[in-house]
């Protein structure tokens, strides 16, 4: 029982070395981003790889620009949409995700969602996309890091820069160009509201690009977007 016991301690302990040396190579990794730009993200390596899967020659569309060279009017229509409160939550925002726990206990099921954009760009920059109890744990750690570490600013720049616009279609200045043709500097503000709008669903707006709903979803943000504080 003895030996049991003391190879049961040292399991535990090599599976704690494990888990902080992880969290010390994605707090390392988040570091040397809020200074240097990603190349790549977990989210945009798995796309790829599924792509590739039907065409070996795959690419994905997507070309870093700075904060200055996109749209002020994009970054109020994402924050409008995304998330309201941004500038001032500290990574999570619990008002939001009391209403979104309201709405699902009175619709029966999941049907809003309330991740700020530093717990969407956690997801994208280091996990898979599977709701288990595992990855929000280690979005939730991740997002804190992220806050710690980065500027609101420099939040929103990579964010605009990583998250999926389309079909193999990432960041905002692909995205500018796949739809509109034109730079991520150069969108009018219908334009930043329709971007914002495909968010949540993109390879289904890429697929089907003008619904009624993206048309009223696009109508909401212009709405908001007014009102919407960046950094």
């Amino acid at each position: 029982m003895k030996r049991l016991r003391r190879l049961f301690l040292r399991l535990l302990l090599l599976l704690a070395l494990l888990f902080l040396g992880y969290q010390l190579w994605i707090f390392a990794q988040i570091v040397y981003w809020s200074r240097f730009d990603p190349a790549s993200t977990a989210f945009m390596e798995r796309r790829l790889a599924e792509l590739r899967a039907k065409n070996p020659r795959a690419e994905l569309k997507h070309q870093w620009v700075p904060y200055g060279r996109i749209s002020a009017h994009l970054k109020r229509a994402i924050v409008a949409a995304e998330d309201a409160r941004f500038l001032e939550h500290e990574g999570f925002d619990f008002e939001a995700i009391q209403k979104a726990y309201e709405k699902n206990l009175k619709k029966g099921r999941i049907v809003a969602g309330a991740s700020t954009i530093s717990q969407q760009l956690a997801k994208n920059l280091f996990l898979s996309p599977e709701r288990t109890p595992w990855r929000k744990a280690q979005e939730a750690l991740i997002t804190v890091m992220l806050e710690a570490v980065m500027s609101k600013r420099r939040i929103l720049e990579i964010y605009l820069n990583v998250i999926e616009w389309g079909n193999g279609v990432f960041g905002a200045e692909a995205a500018s160009r796949h739809y509109f043709g034109v730079s991520a500097a150069g969108l009018s503000e219908w334009q930043a509201a329709r971007l914002a709008a495909m968010v949540p669903n993109p390879r289904f707006y890429d697929r089907h690009r003008d619904t009624p709903w993206l048309d009223r979803k696009t109508e909401i943000i212009l709405s908001r977007m007014p009102a919407a504080q960046i950094p």
